[in-house]
């Protein structure tokens, strides 16, 4: 068996810990439905790509024990709040404003190039201290300290994460794409999810501001 390869009984329940974490509603999820129903199931996709884009870029750092370092460090870890909460009012902003990012498009509006939906993507996750702290505290659990391979399983536990949750994202941007042709015709129903988007990200902008780096 491959040095960097875990025990199997580690494997399975990191699997059962990723899927639950996927399944939770949080900025992530938020953005892959409204880009979805903004511009298409591609910009859906392409949203969750710069995403998971960003929790390789979590694990590497986890990995390499930068991480670490950015959140035992007060003033790294409130600039990344500040600035993950002001990147979630700004969509929230755009939810609620004509012609914003967020805003269900209309018929014949020019939709944002997809490299530009996944770079929405990337900078959500890697401005989100939420995540940085989940990947500081919890995945090192599954992994000894004093174990010569840690890196590499740290590694390997990254990819497992993104393909576990590649699927329920793949689900998410499905079942957006199905909400949008069911009511997006409807302009009450475009405008209440407008405003219930912006509230949402601003919610999570609130919760980022509350987090707190480790003691």
């Amino acid at each position: 068996m491959p040095a960097f390869l875990p025990d199997l009984s580690v494997i399975l329940a990191f699997a059962l810990a990723a899927f639950v974490l996927a399944v939770t509603p949080g900025p992530d999820m938020a953005l892959f439905v409204s880009r979805t129903m903004n511009f298409g199931r591609l910009h859906g996709y392409a949203t969750v790509l710069g995403a998971l884009t960003g929790i390789a870029v979590h694990t590497a750092l986890v990995a390499f024990g930068i991480s670490m370092l950015i959140v035992a460090a007060p003033t790294a870890f409130w600039v990344l709040k500040i600035v993950g909460a002001l990147y979630l009012v700004w969509l929230a902003i755009q939810a609620v404003r004509s012609g914003g990012g967020i805003l269900v498009s209309k018929a014949g509006g020019k939709p944002p190039r997809l490299a530009q939906s996944y770079m929405t993507g990337l900078g959500i996750n890697l401005t989100n201290p939420k995540v940085a702290l989940f990947f500081v505290t919890f995945l090192p659990q599954f992994v000894s300290a004093q174990d010569p391979d840690a890196v590499g399983k740290l590694l390997f536990l990254g990819v497992e994460f993104v393909l576990v949750s590649l699927p329920v994202v793949i689900a998410i941007v499905l079942f957006a794409q199905w909400l949008t042709t069911t009511l997006r015709d409807n302009a009450w129903v475009s405008k209440a999810l407008n405003w219930s988007f912006a509230a949402v990200f601003m919610a999570f902008a609130a919760t980022i501001l509350l987090a707190e780096g480790r003691k």
